[in-house]
């Protein structure tokens, strides 16, 4: 499947455009990929010319005027413009963000039967199909954003980016892009997972071993690693985004919400990022000047989630969170407050000093477990170590060994949209039995109804315990 290979002409896209994004997060870009190879080796790459053209026109700069200069410039600008022309790209994306997309070529709506809904974002869509040609099984990642606004669209493209500059096997590659020049929609190409660790996790029929633990955690870790050397942070790990295959390969998904790490720290970063069970207490606080380390935040989340069975850490909201953590982790020493100078740390500074409860609450864990557990989800970010350091630990090093991926169990097809449908059905089984309970007491107290709606109204009477039950304060 061959984002770049030349059989693949352009074709309009028929399915319905969605509504822009609300709320998008709008940081700086990473810089364009500079080589990049199609996943049939039918491409040419070309990162080396720009570069070389960029070389020709600061040499030709310093010798020539500076109208010549713009005229060389306006020159390539319109060469690049033509090839994406060429190519078959919408032009509202190559305006806009066309470096993200330079050296490919789209691929064709109708090369793909669109099957089913597989999974559901902030800000996409992902989806089930068949590849035509091959019959090979494919997710179509429909991203969501406005095309008639440049911030959306760069938005949008930096996902691509980030994704083209990366190749490693515990991370989703992207195989191809779907779009045309008629196309207002765009979506990504990924080989299809059979799994989500949200769906496994959830599964009450599954509990994992000490060594299968080992075995997903070091490929994550091996992934995450690979991001963080070349300056990428994921910012949204969790086990919905992480997918297995049916040889127990592990990879890193969704990128929607991944930036690169600021060079000196010169640009300010959003701290509205990373799923809320998941999000590290600085980002909670306010920090708009982070690093990797939220990334190892989330990490040690889903660590401990693989022993449970159900998130360590669930807040229902952002005070709430922070508290949980507090009681978990413990209160940040004073020096952590004049360190940090978090924006929200005076509204959020706990009043109760908390002595850390991690190892009461992971009593069970192997202790090498609770060890790199205690490294991952230390408050203080710098005292978290990095993805290299957490995989030389002695919780990699000591028995039982991580399995081989391909001797992890065969499971059904199992994804976080099941789990959700799972709980719903439940919730429905319980809301069910509870209508019935209300109609029969209804029925069997007929006389004492008509009896109150006869009596004068007490105000000062207090609430009933079944109103008290039934109340706000305990809907879940």
């Amino acid at each position: 499947m061959g984002c770049i290979n030349s059989k693949n002409a352009v074709s309009g896209d028929s399915s319905p455009y969605l509504s822009p994004v609300d709320h998008v997060i709008l940081e700086p870009l990473p810089p364009p990929a500079v080589s990049v190879a199609g996943s049939r080796g039918h491409s040419h790459v070309a990162g080396s010319s720009l570069a070389d053209e960029k070389k020709k026109l600061k040499k030709n700069a310093s010798k020539k005027s500076n109208g010549s200069f713009s005229i060389r410039l306006g020159f390539s600008k319109r060469h690049v413009d033509a090839e994406h022309n060429a190519a078959g790209w919408p032009s509202w994306l190559t305006v806009t963000a066309g470096e993200a997309v330079h050296g490919w070529l789209p691929l064709r709506a109708d090369s793909f039967q669109k099957l089913d809904k597989i999974g559901q974002g902030t800000y996409s869509s992902v989806f089930r199909a068949r590849e035509v040609e091959t019959g090979r099984m494919f997710a179509l990642k429909k991203v969501r954003f406005d095309n008639l606004q440049p911030e959306s669209i760069r938005f949008m493209a930096r996902e691509i980016s980030i994704l083209r500059r990366l190749d490693h096997p515990n991370i989703m590659k992207l195989e191809g892009i779907i779009t045309s020049k008629q196309s207002s929609s765009i979506y990504l190409v990924f080989e299809y997972m059979e799994h989500d660790l949200a769906g496994l996790v959830s599964r009450p029929d599954i509990l994992f071993t000490d060594s299968q633990i080992k075995c997903y955690l070091r490929q994550l870790l091996s992934g995450i690693e690979h991001c963080h050397i070349r300056g990428i942070m994921h910012r949204d790990i969790k086990v919905s985004n992480i997918l297995l295959n049916n040889e127990g390969i592990l990879k890193i998904g969704d990128f929607g919400l991944a930036n690169t790490i600021s060079p000196n720290n010169k640009h300010q970063l959003t701290s509205r990022v990373v799923t809320l069970w998941y999000r590290p207490p600085e980002l909670l606080m306010g920090s708009t000047n982070y690093g990797v380390s939220v990334d190892l935040w989330s990490v040690g989340c889903v660590f401990a989630e693989l022993f449970l069975g159900k998130p360590i850490l669930k807040g229902r909201t952002e005070v709430e969170q922070l508290h949980k953590i507090f009681k978990l982790c413990g209160s940040p020493p004073d020096d952590f407050w004049k360190k940090y100078k978090l924006p929200h740390a005076t509204v959020f500074k706990p009043q109760t000093t908390y002595e850390s409860s991690l190892r009461e609450r992971c009593a069970e864990f192997p202790e090498t477990a609770v060890d790199l557990l205690e490294t991952l989800l230390s408050i203080d970010p710098a005292n978290r170590g990095t993805a290299s350091s957490a995989l030389m630990s002695e919780y990699f090093n000591t028995k039982p060994y991580a399995c081989n991926p391909s001797n992890l169990p065969k499971y059904s097809p199992s994804k976080e949209l099941d789990a959700k449908s799972r709980e719903d059905m439940s919730r429905k089984r319980t809301d069910d039995k509870m209508q019935m309970r209300d109609a029969a007491t209804s029925r069997r107290q007929p006389r004492r109804v008509k009896k109150y709606l006869r009596e004068p109204i007490d105000h000062t009477q207090s609430v009933s315990k079944e109103h008290m039950q039934n109340g706000p304060h305990n809907v879940r």
